[in-house]
C-alpha cells in the first residue's frame, strides 16, 4: 500500500504524525511527499496513492467518490497580523476586509457563503484574496497586505507560535454554523481500506498514542472520542 501524507508544513507537521501513527499500527511504511494539495485527489483517483491525509474535510460531495475515517474535528482559524486591532464577532466583522483563503477548500466555501450573506443584507463585500502557496499568505499577513487569512487551525497554531508575526483571533467549525465538521483519512471509495484504517485510529485513541500527537501540536479542541466512517459532512454547494 502506498500511504501518502502531505501537510502545509511540508513533511513535518501534525498530519504527518497522524499518518505515521496509523501506518505503524497497520504495519505499513509511510511515504511522505510534498505536493500540491489538490493533486493528491488525482493521485488517489489514478491509484498512484492509496491513502491521502492532509486536513481533508468530510463533505457530502467528496463522499460520493471517497471513503473517510475521521481523526480530528475540523476547526478553521482566522489568523491576522500581530499588530492588527481587528476583532472578530461574526461574519460582519470581515466586511470591507481583505481576507486570504485557499482556492478549492471548504474554508473558501465558508468565506464565500459569509460574503454572499453580507451582500444580501446590504453590507459591503469582503475582499477575498487568493495566492499560490501558503507561504505567500503568511508573507502577505506579515506585511499587512492581508487583514486576515482563514485556514486550517493546526497550521495557524504552528505558524503563529513559531513565526511570532501573527495571532489567532477566532476559530469556528469548517462545516459552518449548523454542523461540527470532521477531518478524515481519505481513500478511494469501496476499496476495502477504510475499515482497517478506522480500527487503527480507534486503537490509537484507546492506547493513548493518539492523544500524544494531539498534545504535541496543541490540538486539544480538535480531539474526537472515536473514529467514524463517512459521518455527515459539509453539504453540497447549492
Amino acid at each position: 500500500m502506498r500511504f501518502y501524507a502531505t501537510d502545509d508544513k511540508t513533511i513535518v507537521g501534525s498530519e504527518v504524525d497522524f499518518a505515521s501513527l496509523i501506518a505503524d499500527i497497520l504495519g505499513l511504511k509511510l511515504v511522505s511527499q510534498v505536493a500540491d494539495w489538490s493533486q493528491n485527489f488525482v493521485r488517489v483517483d489514478s491509484g498512484e496513492a492509496d491513502v491521502f491525509i492532509s486536513n481533508v474535510t468530510v463533505t457530502e460531495e467528496r463522499k460520493e467518490k471517497y471513503d473517510f475515517a475521521t481523526y480530528r474535528n475540523d476547526t478553521v482559524a482566522l489568523e491576522i497580523p500581530k499588530q492588527s486591532t481587528l476583532e472578530y464577532k461574526d461574519r460582519k466583522s470581515l466586511v470591507g476586509k481583505r481576507i486570504g483563503v485557499g482556492s478549492g477548500t471548504n474554508q473558501e466555501q465558508l468565506l464565500v457563503k459569509w460574503n454572499e450573506q453580507n451582500i444580501a443584507e446590504g453590507l459591503p463585500p469582503i475582499d477575498i484574496a487568493y495566492f499560490q502557496q501558503v507561504t505567500d499568505y503568511y508573507l502577505a499577513l506579515a506585511s499587512q497586505r492581508l487583514d486576515g487569512y482563514i485556514g486550517p487551525n493546526p497550521s495557524a497554531i504552528y505558524h503563529s507560535s513559531t513565526a511570532n508575526q501573527t495571532k489567532i483571533v477566532a476559530t469556528f467549525s469548517g462545516a459552518g454554523d449548523t454542523l461540527q465538521g470532521e477531518i478524515g483519512v481519505l481513500t478511494k471509495k469501496d476499496n476495502g481500506l477504510i475499515g482497517p484504517i478506522n480500527k487503527a485510529i480507534n486503537n490509537a485513541i484507546q492506547t493513548g498514542t493518539y492523544q500524544q500527537v494531539i498534545d504535541r501540536w496543541g490540538l486539544r479542541t480538535e480531539t474526537v472520542p472515536s473514529s467514524r466512517i463517512n459521518p455527515p459532512g459539509l453539504p453540497k454547494k447549492s
